[in-house]
């Protein structure tokens, strides 16, 4: 079997919280993968189920070619999971930490501490000091040395760089495609959509249905219109006179800039230059740009 996960119209409610709606999507062996949605979308929910911390209410899930429910006993051996909260002992040390949890898998540090040289090397330093106070990007590491510290096979992390620095985002991805080429399998969430694009492949989640799976290039390939970004010195207004605009199609914040797509793809870019300099705005700039992968995720929501 080619696949690491096979999850088939999965579903998962919390009261009138319909938190997986039939999801289904397969992640192959060796992928990195990613699981794109903001909050509330249904990832923790599934990377939950897949980690055999819960219980689906319909569906199957297969994961390393076992049942995720009747299978559960054998898999959490074969999982490493890091979740998005930092789980870690606050009152152990780095050291003891990553004892326990080699402890807890049956191994120990010595017999793996080659699948965690590199990441763990960044923190050995401070092996001593108590794990409650690490900076965010050592808390990171130290997570990840503790998920991988019994070798699985999977490796499920759950927004694992969110509000870690750049650098040491860069870092930890580094870390990932190594990890990679070890043979480990890789599914991970996140909310930046750069680190989207370093995926095999990513799946698209909002309100617990997948929107779109496929490698990020063909997901922004598939974006139907021609996509500009403008700014102007009066940023709220221009927004407001964007969506005015008797073309305007989509209009939203995305970052120092507003994207903008038409109703039709006949609008240039000094037709929105013109308009905008009639309403007065200055420092006007408007240049047609490829689209990333929140401009389909944006298109995605509003038309499913």
């Amino acid at each position: 079997m080619n696949q690491a996960i096979l999850s088939e119209d999965i579903r998962k409610s919390f009261g009138e919280v319909k938190a997986l709606q039939g999801v289904s999507l397969d992640v192959g062996r060796g992928e990195i993968f990613g699981l794109i949605g903001p909050d509330g979308a249904g990832k923790t929910t599934l990377f939950r189920i897949i980690t055999t911390l819960m219980l689906p209410d319909a569906g199957r899930m297969t994961v390393l070619g076992l049942d995720a429910v009747s299978g559960y006993k054998t898999l959490r051996r074969k999982i490493g999971y890091m979740p998005g909260r930092f789980s870690l002992y606050q009152d152990l040390s780095v050291e003891e930490n990553l004892h326990f949890y080699a402890t807890v898998f049956g191994t120990t540090v010595r017999e793996n501490y080659d699948l965690i040289a590199d990441i763990y090397s960044h923190i050995e330093p401070f092996k001593k000091r108590l794990a409650g106070q690490l900076s965010g990007g050592m808390k990171q590491k130290l997570a990840l040395s503790c998920a991988l510290i019994h070798k699985p096979e999977l490796l499920v992390l759950d927004e694992p760089t969110t509000g870690v620095d750049a650098v040491s985002r860069k870092e930890f991805w580094e870390m990932l495609k190594k990890l990679q080429q070890k043979g480990i399998t890789i599914l991970v969430s996140t909310p930046y959509m750069d680190e989207a694009t370093l995926c095999d492949r990513v799946a698209l989640i909002q309100g617990g249905r997948i929107l779109d799976v496929d490698t990020p290039r063909r997901i922004t390939e598939k974006f139907p219109h021609r996509i500009f970004q403008v700014r102007s010195d009066e940023m709220f207004r221009l927004i407001t006179d964007l969506r005015d605009f008797k073309k305007a199609g989509s209009v939203f914040a995305f970052g120092q800039y507003v994207h903008f797509t038409g109703l039709d793809d006949e609008v240039e870019c000094v037709e929105l230059d013109n308009y905008l300099d009639k309403l007065n705005h200055t420092n006007v700039l408007v240049e047609e740009i490829a689209p990333g992968i929140e401009d389909v995720f944006i298109h995605l929501m509003k038309v499913s």
